[in-house]
């Protein structure tokens, strides 16, 4: 078996290790010495983006993305947006974004070429706290969901004042959507008093155990638009 081959490094301010490692085929990013994030099983990334739009139902949306990881999010977007589209994304780690450049971009086809996207290397919070009705779909891909927060400061994101602060900047009629590696059940309680309705999908890891999942949330004022039985489904794009 091959080795591991750090291929490099950040530290943060808080003193914080962040490293990004190859094997073969195999990338990953470590946070503190725990897997942050791989190029193995990221197809629940990809249905975070997907799911989402699809329901939503139009192509010309405007989306956030919280993390930027290493792009399988913000790939799968970008492949059911239209040119006129918008994509912000906000990325707090500046050598995370300078990896996907220069270092791990081929694993999702470079999409930080795409000139649609804005990138924001900054907090999730303070982009959010910057804009009111400003989104069609905001999907969260922050940390591994909101039981393992790699910051502390991250789980504000998944409490009763950040989803009131994600609540203003979408929409009236937009998707939240958050990625989690476990069913989180105190989150689940925190969704029931939000004035949204929200529902949990399962998605099972390929080659995995049986009952081996990552989760995605979803949540909307809009019932219609995460209730697969009234929402209208995103037709197919158009190519040129």
């Amino acid at each position: 078996m091959s080795i591991w081959n750090t291929l490099a490094r950040a530290d943060t301010a808080a003193g914080d290790e962040i490293l990004l490692r190859q094997r073969g085929a195999l990338y990953e990013i470590r946070f503190n010495g725990l897997e942050l994030m791989s190029n193995i099983n990221h197809q629940s990334e990809t249905v975070l983006a997907e799911l989402s739009l699809r329901l939503h139902g139009r192509h010309d949306a405007r989306v956030l993305i919280g993390g930027l990881g290493m792009g399988f999010t913000l790939r799968a977007a970008l492949e059911l947006l239209s040119p006129t589209s918008e994509v912000t994304v906000c990325e707090l780690i500046p050598e995370i974004a300078q990896w996907n450049r220069d270092r791990i971009g081929h694993l999702a086809d470079h999409p930080l070429c795409d000139p649609r996207i804005d990138l924001r290397v900054a907090d999730v919070m303070e982009v959010l706290l910057e804009h009111r009705a400003a989104f069609d779909v905001i999907l969260m891909d922050t940390d591994n969901g909101p039981d393992f927060t790699v910051r502390q400061s991250n789980g504000r994101l998944y409490g009763d004042s950040g989803l009131a602060v994600l609540r203003k900047a979408l929409r009236p009629d937009g998707i939240a959507a958050f990625w989690s590696a476990t069913a989180s059940e105190s989150f689940e309680r925190v969704l029931d008093a939000q004035p949204w309705q929200w529902r949990r999908d399962d998605i099972q890891l390929i080659g995995g155990r049986v009952d081996a999942f990552h989760h995605i949330y979803l949540a909307s004022a809009d019932i219609g638009r995460i209730d697969p039985t009234h929402a209208t489904p995103l037709p197919a794009l158009a190519m040129s």
